[in-house]
C-alpha cells in the first residue's frame, strides 16, 4: 500500500463543525505541512473552533468564498497548493427544503469552481472530496448488508442531491482531466463546536435549558453516529492512505433511532423521556434510515474508537463548559429552523410560527397511501381492507403491492425493522391494518450459500424478527400472512421421489442440509404456539418475469449444469393473489403454497426451449457433481397440496400453470 505525503493542503469550510478537527488534527500531528484554510464564515462556521491551531506557524486562515474563481486560483498558486481536502458546503437538510438555490450555489458550483482551478494550475496531487451517506438515499429497513462504494446514488432531498451533483463533476473530472480525486462518503457525527441546528447539540442545548426535545415523526428513523475525533482520523487515513479514483464510506455499523438518542441524553441530564420528548410535524421527506458498509475504509488501518456513551458524555460536557459558544442560538433550537444563508456569511433567523413556538402541529409522519380511493366508488367509508406489508424490497413484498394497487386494496409497507418491537407498534399504529403480510427474510445473496456463513444475521431476521413481528400483531388483534419454505422437506423413504406422496401441514420437517431451512423450520414449529399466523410454504418461486434473478426458471437457465429432479413449485402469477383471498377469509394455520404435482428441472428447460428459445442447451449432473460447486445442499421434495386445493378448487397443476401463466406470455417462438 503506497503513502501519500502531502506538502501545502487547502481545507475549505475548515471554520466548520467537522473540517475544524481535521484542521486542527493536521496542524498538531504534522508541523511539517503547511495547512491554509478557506472558509466565508457562514451563519454555522465559528474561528473559535479553529484556536487550537490559530498560533501554530503551519496555520493560516483565509476568509473567503470557494464559488470565487480568482481568490481560490490565486489561493493555489501563491500558498503552492498540493493538495485539497474539500469539506465547504450547506449540510442542513431542513435548510435545504426552503433555500434549495443556495445549496446548489454552494455545493455544485463551488466545487466546480474548485475543479476547474484545479484542472488550470495542474499542480494537485490529490483532491478529497466530502461527500455524504445520504446520496445513497434511503436504506431498506431490513437491510443486513450496507450501501457499499459502488451502489447506485439515489439522493431523496435537495442537499443530498446537490451533493450527488458535486460528486458527479469530481468523478467527471478525474476522468475527463486525470485530476487525482478521492471521495468520501460519511454517517451522521457529532462532538463539540457543531451548531445546534443538528440534532444532538440541539437536544443537548434544549435540555440544558429545560426545554423539551422535538422529534419529527415518529422517532423511528435510523441513523449511524461517529464521534468527530474518530471522523477527524478517517480522514487523517484517507488522505495518506486512500488510493487515487476510490470512493471511502467512513461509517458505523452501530445505528440508533432518534428516540433513543433523545432518551439517552434525558437519561444523561435526569429527565423524564415521557415528559420531556415531544413528537413535532415531519419533515416533507424524512428517510428512514441510512446504512453503509465500512470495510473498505478499514483496510486501510481506520476503525472507531469512541464508544457512543462516552462520545455522548464528552460532547455533552463540552457543551455545558462552553454553552454561548455560537451566541444567541435560539433560532436553532426551534422544531424546524430555517437558518437563511446570505451572501458574505450574514444571517438572518424568521420568525417562528405559530407551530413552531408551539412546538407541536400534529404528526404527520404517515405515509401516503400507495393507492387511492377506487374510482368507482365515492363512500366515505373506511376501506374493508388496508394491508401493511414487509419486505418492501423484495421480489414476493414487491409483486404483493403492485397486486394491491390493481384490485384497489389500500396498503403500505412497513417502516420498521422486524427485530425492533417499538418501530413495529409505531407502524400499526400509524398505518392501523386489517392485515399483515410478512415477505420480509433472508434467503441469501445470491443464494442461501450466503446464510452458511452469515448464521447470525439470518437467525436475527427469520428468527427473531419473525416472531416479534408475529407477537406484536397478536397483541393488536392481527392475522399475518407469513410466506414461509417448503424447502424443510427431502425425500425419504415414506415419501420417494416419483411417488406422487407428499409431505403433509402435519409433518415434521426433515431436512437439515443448510443452515437456511432450519432457521425456516424452527421459526415454523414456534410460530405454531400463535393463532393468528398463516404460514406458507413456497417453493422454488417462478412468475412470467423472466429477468428477474431470483426466478427459477431464470436462475436454471442461466447455470452451465443442472440437477433433474421432479420438485413442487410455486407459480407466483397464480399463487400470490390466493394468498390476498386468504387473508380476506381469515385462514390461519400451516398451508403447504405450491401448485399441486411436481416438475423436474428438464421439463421445465424443455418448455423453455419450446416456447422460448429454440437453440437452448442445457447438460446434467448429479447430486454428487453438485455438492462439489455449492456450500450447503439443497432441498427436494413433494408437498401435498390437497388442503389448499380443497380451499380453493380452480388451483391448476403446476405445468398447466407454468404453460398459461409463464411460458405463453412470454412465447417467442412459432405456434405451437
Amino acid at each position: 500500500m503506497s503513502t501519500f505525503t502531502p506538502k501545502n493542503i487547502l481545507i475549505t469550510g475548515a471554520a466548520g463543525f467537522i473540517a475544524s478537527h481535521v484542521a486542527n488534527r493536521l496542524v498538531r500531528n504534522y508541523p511539517e505541512y503547511k495547512i491554509i484554510v478557506l472558509d466565508k464564515l457562514d451563519y454555522c462556521s465559528n474561528l473559535k473552533n479553529l484556536l487550537p491551531s490559530n498560533i501554530s506557524p503551519n496555520f493560516k486562515f483565509v476568509k473567503g468564498d470557494i464559488g470565487s474563481a480568482d481568490l481560490v486560483n490565486y489561493l493555489l498558486i501563491t500558498e503552492n497548493i498540493d493538495t485539497i481536502m474539500h469539506f465547504a458546503a450547506q449540510t442542513h437538510v431542513d435548510n435545504s427544503f426552503g433555500n434549495s438555490f443556495e445549496f446548489t450555489k454552494n455545493n455544485i458550483y463551488g466545487t466546480h469552481v474548485l475543479l476547474e482551478a484545479c484542472k488550470v494550475t495542474g499542480q494537485i496531487r490529490r483532491f478529497i472530496h466530502v461527500s455524504t451517506d445520504e446520496v445513497y438515499g434511503e436504506t431498506d429497513e431490513d437491510a443486513l448488508v450496507g450501501n457499499h462504494e459502488a451502489s447506485q446514488l439515489l439522493p431523496t432531498n435537495p442537499y443530498s442531491a446537490t451533493k450527488a451533483g458535486a460528486e458527479m463533476l469530481v468523478m467527471a473530472y478525474g476522468r475527463s482531466y486525470g485530476l487525482p480525486v478521492i471521495t468520501t462518503r460519511g454517517n451522521n457525527v457529532y462532538g463539540p463546536n457543531q451548531f445546534p441546528e443538528k440534532l444532538i447539540p440541539k437536544f443537548i442545548l434544549l435540555a440544558m435549558r429545560g426545554k423539551t426535545l422535538p422529534i419529527h415523526g415518529d422517532g423511528c428513523n435510523v441513523r449511524s453516529y461517529l464521534y468527530c475525533e474518530d471522523v477527524a482520523e478517517a480522514f487523517e487515513v484517507v488522505l495518506h492512505k486512500g488510493e487515487v479514483g476510490h470512493v471511502y464510506n467512513v461509517g458505523t455499523k452501530k445505528e440508533r433511532r432518534v428516540i433513543d438518542v433523545a432518551q439517552d441524553i434525558c437519561k444523561l441530564f435526569n429527565m423524564d423521556p415521557d415528559k420531556s420528548i415531544e413528537f413535532v410535524e415531519n419533515r416533507p421527506f424524512n428517510d428512514q434510515r441510512y446504512f453503509l458498509d465500512d470495510q473498505k475504509l478499514k483496510q486501510l488501518g481506520w476503525s472507531e474508537r469512541t464508544t457512543w456513551e462516552d462520545g455522548l458524555r464528552k460532547t455533552i460536557d463540552w457543551y455545558t463548559s462552553n454553552p454561548d459558544w455560537w451566541g444567541d442560538v435560539s433560532g436553532a433550537l426551534i422544531p424546524h429552523p430555517r437558518m437563511l444563508m446570505m451572501p458574505g456569511g450574514a444571517e438572518r433567523v424568521p420568525e417562528q410560527s405559530e407551530s413552531d413556538k408551539a412546538g407541536l402541529s400534529g404528526n404527520s409522519n404517515q405515509t401516503k397511501m400507495l393507492v387511492p380511493a377506487a374510482k368507482n366508488s365515492s363512500s366515505p367509508h373506511k376501506p374493508a381492507f388496508r394491508f401493511l406489508i414487509y419486505g418492501k424490497t423484495g421480489w414476493i413484498g414487491g409483486l404483493l403491492g403492485k397486486l394491491c394497487e390493481k384490485q384497489g386494496i389500500p396498503y403500505e409497507y412497513g417502516k420498521g425493522r422486524l427485530q425492533d418491537r417499538a418501530s413495529l407498534f409505531a407502524d400499526i399504529a400509524t398505518v392501523k391494518p386489517t392485515h399483515v403480510f410478512n415477505a420480509a427474510g433472508v434467503t441469501g445473496r445470491p443464494n442461501v450459500d450466503w446464510c452458511e456463513s452469515h448464521k447470525v444475521e439470518t437467525i436475527r431476521t427469520n428468527v427473531i424478527g419473525t416472531l416479534t413481528l408475529v407477537d406484536v400483531c397478536r397483541e393488536h388483534d392481527l392475522l399475518v400472512i407469513n410466506y414461509a419454505t417448503g424447502c424443510i422437506f427431502e425425500y425419504d423413504a415414506a415419501h420417494p421421489e416419483g411417488s406422487g406422496i407428499g409431505f403433509k401441514e402435519e409433518d415434521t420437517p426433515n431436512f437439515i442440509g443448510s443452515f437456511y431451512s432450519k432457521t425456516k423450520a424452527m421459526v415454523e414449529e414456534l410460530l405454531k404456539e400463535f393463532d393468528n399466523v398463516c404460514s406458507l410454504r413456497v417453493r422454488m418461486p417462478i412468475s412470467s418475469d423472466l429477468e428477474n434473478p431470483r426466478n427459477f426458471i431464470t436462475k436454471i437457465s442461466r447455470y452451465n449444469k443442472v440437477v433433474n429432479i421432479p420438485n413442487s413449485m410455486t407459480v407466483l402469477d397464480e399463487l400470490l393473489p390466493i394468498s390476498i383471498e386468504m387473508a380476506k377469509r381469515n385462514l390461519r394455520g400451516i398451508w403447504n403454497y405450491t401448485n399441486p404435482g411436481v416438475v423436474s428441472h428438464n421439463e421445465i428447460l424443455e418448455m423453455y426451449k419450446k416456447y422460448i428459445n429454440p437453440d437452448f442447451k442445457w447438460t446434467n449432473f448429479s447430486l454428487e457433481e453438485q455438492a462439489k460447486v455449492i456450500v450447503a445442499p439443497r432441498s427436494n421434495n413433494e408437498l401435498d397440496t390437497s388442503k389448499l386445493k380443497k380451499e380453493f378448487p380452480e388451483l391448476l397443476s403446476i405445468k398447466e400453470s407454468l404453460i398459461k401463466y409463464v411460458f405463453e406470455p412470454n412465447q417467442k417462438t412459432s405456434a405451437v
